[in-house]
Protein backbone atom coordinates (compact mmCIF):
# COMPACT_ATOMS: atom_id res chain seq x y z
CA UNK A 1 0.00 0.00 0.00
CA UNK A 2 1.29 3.24 -0.84
CA UNK A 3 0.67 6.09 1.79
CA UNK A 4 -0.75 9.61 0.78
CA UNK A 5 0.62 11.57 3.77
CA UNK A 6 -0.78 14.48 1.88
CA UNK A 7 -4.43 12.71 2.40
CA UNK A 8 -4.25 12.03 6.02
CA UNK A 9 -3.33 15.05 6.49
CA UNK A 10 -6.59 16.40 4.68
CA UNK A 11 -8.87 13.80 6.25
CA UNK A 12 -7.66 14.80 9.55
CA UNK A 13 -7.96 18.57 9.36
CA UNK A 14 -11.30 18.88 7.44
CA UNK A 15 -12.70 15.72 8.70
CA UNK A 16 -11.75 14.93 12.24
CA UNK A 17 -15.18 13.27 12.79
CA UNK A 18 -13.67 10.40 10.04
CA UNK A 19 -11.81 8.96 12.61
CA UNK A 20 -14.91 7.88 15.32
CA UNK A 21 -16.62 7.18 11.77
CA UNK A 22 -14.01 4.23 11.12
CA UNK A 23 -13.94 3.01 14.42
CA UNK A 24 -17.52 2.17 14.72
CA UNK A 25 -17.42 0.69 11.21
CA UNK A 26 -14.73 -1.27 11.84
CA UNK A 27 -15.34 -4.52 12.55
CA UNK A 28 -14.02 -6.56 15.44
CA UNK A 29 -12.59 -10.28 15.96
CA UNK A 30 -12.41 -12.26 19.50
CA UNK A 31 -8.77 -11.65 21.44
CA UNK A 32 -7.95 -15.35 20.31
CA UNK A 33 -8.85 -16.51 17.02
CA UNK A 34 -8.90 -20.26 16.47
CA UNK A 35 -5.32 -21.52 16.34
CA UNK A 36 -5.55 -20.14 20.27
CA UNK A 37 -2.21 -17.70 19.38
CA UNK A 38 -1.58 -14.22 19.22
CA UNK A 39 0.70 -12.51 16.77
CA UNK A 40 0.27 -8.50 17.40
CA UNK A 41 3.02 -6.36 16.17
CA UNK A 42 3.71 -3.60 17.89
CA UNK A 43 4.57 0.38 16.86
CA UNK A 44 3.88 2.35 20.52
CA UNK A 45 7.47 3.44 20.36
CA UNK A 46 7.31 6.93 18.68
CA UNK A 47 5.57 8.04 21.73
CA UNK A 48 8.40 7.82 24.62
CA UNK A 49 10.88 9.73 21.70
CA UNK A 50 12.49 5.56 20.81
CA UNK A 51 12.95 5.91 17.53
CA UNK A 52 16.01 4.47 16.90
CA UNK A 53 16.68 0.75 15.29
CA UNK A 54 20.18 -0.52 15.94
CA UNK A 55 22.60 2.02 14.50
CA UNK A 56 19.64 3.90 13.08
CA UNK A 57 18.78 6.68 15.38
CA UNK A 58 15.98 8.14 13.79
CA UNK A 59 14.69 5.12 12.22
CA UNK A 60 11.09 5.05 12.99
CA UNK A 61 10.59 9.23 12.73
CA UNK A 62 9.10 8.69 9.50
CA UNK A 63 5.56 8.10 9.11
CA UNK A 64 4.65 7.17 5.57
CA UNK A 65 7.94 4.89 6.23
CA UNK A 66 5.93 3.54 9.35
CA UNK A 67 2.50 3.04 8.04
CA UNK A 68 4.04 1.14 4.85
CA UNK A 69 5.60 -1.28 6.92
CA UNK A 70 2.65 -2.16 9.83
CA UNK A 71 -0.15 -2.48 6.38
CA UNK A 72 2.72 -4.78 5.38
CA UNK A 73 2.70 -6.69 8.31
CA UNK A 74 -1.06 -6.19 8.69
CA UNK A 75 -1.48 -8.03 5.48
CA UNK A 76 0.40 -10.94 6.30
CA UNK A 77 -1.09 -14.45 6.94
CA UNK A 78 -1.16 -15.08 10.90
CA UNK A 79 -0.45 -11.48 12.22
CA UNK A 80 -3.47 -10.97 14.61
CA UNK A 81 -3.30 -7.05 15.44
CA UNK A 82 -1.35 -3.92 16.21
CA UNK A 83 -0.18 -2.47 19.05
CA UNK A 84 -0.17 1.42 19.19
CA UNK A 85 -0.60 4.83 20.40
CA UNK A 86 -3.73 7.03 19.45
CA UNK A 87 -2.20 8.78 16.42
CA UNK A 88 -0.46 5.63 14.72
CA UNK A 89 -3.72 3.63 15.01
CA UNK A 90 -6.03 6.67 14.11
CA UNK A 91 -3.91 6.55 11.09
CA UNK A 92 -4.31 2.87 10.11
CA UNK A 93 -8.34 3.46 11.15
CA UNK A 94 -8.15 6.14 8.23
CA UNK A 95 -6.28 3.48 5.93
CA UNK A 96 -8.80 0.90 6.39
CA UNK A 97 -6.54 -1.70 7.38
CA UNK A 98 -7.75 -2.86 10.69
CA UNK A 99 -10.79 -4.67 9.95
CA UNK A 100 -10.58 -8.09 12.08
CA UNK A 101 -7.68 -7.55 13.26
CA UNK A 102 -7.21 -7.07 17.38
CA UNK A 103 -6.44 -3.19 18.23
CA UNK A 104 -4.66 -2.72 21.21
CA UNK A 105 -4.34 1.01 22.66
CA UNK A 106 -0.68 1.78 24.09
CA UNK A 107 -1.86 3.72 27.84
CA UNK A 108 1.39 4.79 29.70
CA UNK A 109 4.29 6.78 27.33
CA UNK A 110 5.22 9.29 29.86
CA UNK A 111 8.36 8.25 31.18
CA UNK A 112 10.23 9.38 28.16
CA UNK A 113 13.27 7.65 26.82
CA UNK A 114 16.40 8.92 28.25
CA UNK A 115 14.54 11.59 30.80
CA UNK A 116 15.61 12.22 34.11
CA UNK A 117 11.84 11.50 35.21
CA UNK A 118 11.77 8.39 32.77
CA UNK A 119 10.54 6.00 35.55
CA UNK A 120 7.89 8.17 36.66
CA UNK A 121 6.26 6.54 33.13
CA UNK A 122 2.70 8.83 33.31
CA UNK A 123 -0.70 7.50 31.53
CA UNK A 124 -0.14 9.82 28.71
CA UNK A 125 -1.87 7.48 26.30
CA UNK A 126 -5.03 6.13 25.93
CA UNK A 127 -7.83 5.58 28.81
CA UNK A 128 -10.10 2.91 29.53
CA UNK A 129 -12.72 4.60 28.29
CA UNK A 130 -11.27 5.78 25.13
CA UNK A 131 -10.29 2.06 24.36
CA UNK A 132 -14.21 1.07 25.14
CA UNK A 133 -15.31 4.23 23.04
CA UNK A 134 -13.31 3.41 20.21
CA UNK A 135 -14.13 -0.19 19.97
CA UNK A 136 -10.39 -1.21 20.47
CA UNK A 137 -10.00 -4.77 22.11
CA UNK A 138 -7.52 -4.43 24.39
CA UNK A 139 -4.75 -1.83 26.47
CA UNK A 140 -1.42 -2.55 27.30
CA UNK A 141 1.43 -0.41 29.83
CA UNK A 142 4.56 -0.38 30.91
CA UNK A 143 5.95 -1.21 34.28
CA UNK A 144 9.19 -0.18 35.33
CA UNK A 145 10.14 -0.62 38.97
CA UNK A 146 13.61 0.49 40.38
CA UNK A 147 14.00 0.03 44.22
CA UNK A 148 15.82 3.03 44.35
CA UNK A 149 13.58 5.56 42.25
CA UNK A 150 10.30 6.36 43.75
CA UNK A 151 8.68 7.59 40.42
CA UNK A 152 8.43 4.11 40.01
CA UNK A 153 5.61 4.17 42.96
CA UNK A 154 3.43 6.51 41.15
CA UNK A 155 3.81 4.04 38.27
CA UNK A 156 3.33 1.27 40.33
CA UNK A 157 0.03 2.61 41.81
CA UNK A 158 -1.74 4.23 38.15
CA UNK A 159 -1.37 0.62 36.89
CA UNK A 160 -3.21 -0.62 39.87
CA UNK A 161 -6.09 1.14 38.89
CA UNK A 162 -5.78 1.25 35.01
CA UNK A 163 -6.20 -2.67 35.62
CA UNK A 164 -9.47 -1.64 37.70
CA UNK A 165 -10.47 0.32 34.91
CA UNK A 166 -9.85 -2.11 31.76
CA UNK A 167 -11.51 -5.27 34.29
CA UNK A 168 -15.03 -2.96 34.71
CA UNK A 169 -15.37 -2.86 31.42
CA UNK A 170 -14.39 -6.24 30.92
CA UNK A 171 -11.03 -5.34 28.43
CA UNK A 172 -8.37 -7.13 28.57
CA UNK A 173 -4.94 -5.31 29.67
CA UNK A 174 -1.60 -6.40 28.67
CA UNK A 175 1.24 -5.54 31.56
CA UNK A 176 4.83 -5.65 30.74
CA UNK A 177 6.67 -5.70 33.60
CA UNK A 178 10.58 -4.84 34.36
CA UNK A 179 12.56 -4.46 37.26
CA UNK A 180 14.93 -1.94 36.39
CA UNK A 181 17.94 0.24 37.87
CA UNK A 182 19.97 3.41 36.23
CA UNK A 183 23.33 2.44 35.02
CA UNK A 184 25.55 5.35 34.29
CA UNK A 185 22.25 7.45 33.92
CA UNK A 186 20.94 5.14 31.47
CA UNK A 187 17.61 2.84 32.18
CA UNK A 188 18.40 -0.73 32.03
CA UNK A 189 15.88 -3.31 32.44
CA UNK A 190 17.04 -6.70 34.53
CA UNK A 191 16.79 -9.75 32.40
CA UNK A 192 18.14 -12.68 35.30
CA UNK A 193 15.43 -14.82 36.36
CA UNK A 194 15.13 -13.55 39.50
CA UNK A 195 14.28 -10.01 38.04
CA UNK A 196 11.42 -11.39 35.80
CA UNK A 197 10.08 -13.99 38.37
CA UNK A 198 10.10 -11.37 40.65
CA UNK A 199 8.68 -8.53 38.19
CA UNK A 200 5.72 -11.71 37.35
CA UNK A 201 4.94 -11.64 41.04
CA UNK A 202 4.03 -7.87 41.80
CA UNK A 203 2.58 -6.57 38.56
CA UNK A 204 0.15 -10.03 38.74
CA UNK A 205 -1.36 -9.27 42.21
CA UNK A 206 -1.95 -5.46 40.99
CA UNK A 207 -5.61 -4.21 41.04
CA UNK A 208 -8.64 -5.79 42.71
CA UNK A 209 -9.02 -8.35 39.74
CA UNK A 210 -6.72 -10.04 37.93
CA UNK A 211 -9.42 -11.71 35.59
CA UNK A 212 -8.60 -9.42 32.85
CA UNK A 213 -4.93 -9.01 32.95
CA UNK A 214 -2.39 -10.44 30.51
CA UNK A 215 1.38 -10.19 30.70
CA UNK A 216 3.52 -8.98 28.55
CA UNK A 217 7.23 -10.55 29.22
CA UNK A 218 10.28 -10.85 27.86
CA UNK A 219 12.34 -14.24 27.55
CA UNK A 220 15.23 -14.07 30.37
CA UNK A 221 19.26 -13.52 29.48
CA UNK A 222 19.12 -17.88 29.85
CA UNK A 223 16.28 -18.96 28.17
CA UNK A 224 16.25 -22.06 29.56
CA UNK A 225 15.20 -20.32 33.02
CA UNK A 226 12.15 -19.53 31.24
CA UNK A 227 10.40 -22.76 32.18
CA UNK A 228 10.78 -21.90 36.22
CA UNK A 229 10.08 -17.98 35.74
CA UNK A 230 6.58 -18.83 33.97
CA UNK A 231 5.69 -20.97 36.80
CA UNK A 232 5.12 -17.86 38.94
CA UNK A 233 1.56 -16.69 37.90
CA UNK A 234 -1.04 -18.48 36.05
CA UNK A 235 -1.84 -15.41 34.31
CA UNK A 236 -1.20 -15.86 29.97
CA UNK A 237 1.34 -13.81 28.59
CA UNK A 238 2.74 -13.05 25.66
CA UNK A 239 6.51 -12.69 24.66
CA UNK A 240 7.94 -9.13 23.57
CA UNK A 241 10.51 -9.06 21.01
CA UNK A 242 12.65 -6.26 21.81
CA UNK A 243 15.51 -4.78 19.85
CA UNK A 244 16.94 -7.72 18.46
CA UNK A 245 20.23 -6.05 16.65
CA UNK A 246 21.26 -8.68 13.80
CA UNK A 247 20.77 -11.89 15.55
CA UNK A 248 17.75 -12.32 14.20
CA UNK A 249 17.86 -16.40 14.27
CA UNK A 250 19.26 -16.40 17.98
CA UNK A 251 16.31 -14.34 18.60
CA UNK A 252 13.59 -16.79 16.83
CA UNK A 253 15.07 -19.89 18.53
CA UNK A 254 14.56 -17.91 21.93
CA UNK A 255 10.82 -17.26 21.36
CA UNK A 256 10.30 -20.72 20.00
CA UNK A 257 11.70 -22.75 23.46
CA UNK A 258 9.13 -19.96 25.06
CA UNK A 259 6.33 -20.67 23.47
CA UNK A 260 6.25 -24.08 24.29
CA UNK A 261 5.27 -23.55 27.99
CA UNK A 262 1.81 -23.75 29.35
CA UNK A 263 0.50 -19.81 29.85
CA UNK A 264 2.89 -18.19 26.96
CA UNK A 265 -0.10 -18.00 24.23
CA UNK A 266 1.99 -15.51 21.56
CA UNK A 267 4.39 -12.79 20.73
CA UNK A 268 4.06 -9.06 20.69
CA UNK A 269 7.28 -8.12 18.32
CA UNK A 270 7.81 -4.45 16.95
CA UNK A 271 11.19 -3.30 15.34
CA UNK A 272 12.41 -6.56 14.93
CA UNK A 273 9.59 -7.71 12.48
CA UNK A 274 8.95 -3.65 11.76
CA UNK A 275 12.48 -2.70 10.58
CA UNK A 276 14.93 -6.64 10.13
CA UNK A 277 18.48 -6.29 9.70
CA UNK A 278 17.88 -7.91 6.15
CA UNK A 279 15.53 -5.18 5.25
CA UNK A 280 12.51 -7.61 4.68
CA UNK A 281 9.44 -6.92 6.27
CA UNK A 282 7.42 -10.03 4.50
CA UNK A 283 9.73 -12.47 5.75
CA UNK A 284 10.65 -11.81 8.99
CA UNK A 285 7.25 -11.77 9.97
CA UNK A 286 5.97 -14.62 8.33
CA UNK A 287 9.49 -16.42 9.97
CA UNK A 288 7.90 -15.12 13.53
CA UNK A 289 4.04 -16.29 12.13
CA UNK A 290 6.08 -19.68 11.99
CA UNK A 291 6.96 -19.86 15.81
CA UNK A 292 3.45 -19.84 16.58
Amino acid sequence: MSISIPDLVTVRARHPEAIAEAAARRVRRPLLGDSGRLMIVAADHPARGALGVGDRRTAMANRADLLERLCVALSRPGVDGVLATADILEDLLLLGVLDGKVVMGSMNRGGLSGAAFEMDDRFTGHRAEDIERLRFDAGKLLLRIDYDDPGSLTTLESTARAIDDMAARQLPLFVEPFISRRIDGKVRNDLSAEAVTRSIAISSGLGGTSAYTWLKLPVTEDPDDMAEVMETSTLPAVLLGGEVGDDQEGAYEKWRKALRLPTVQGLVVGRSLLYPADGGVEAAVDTAVGLL
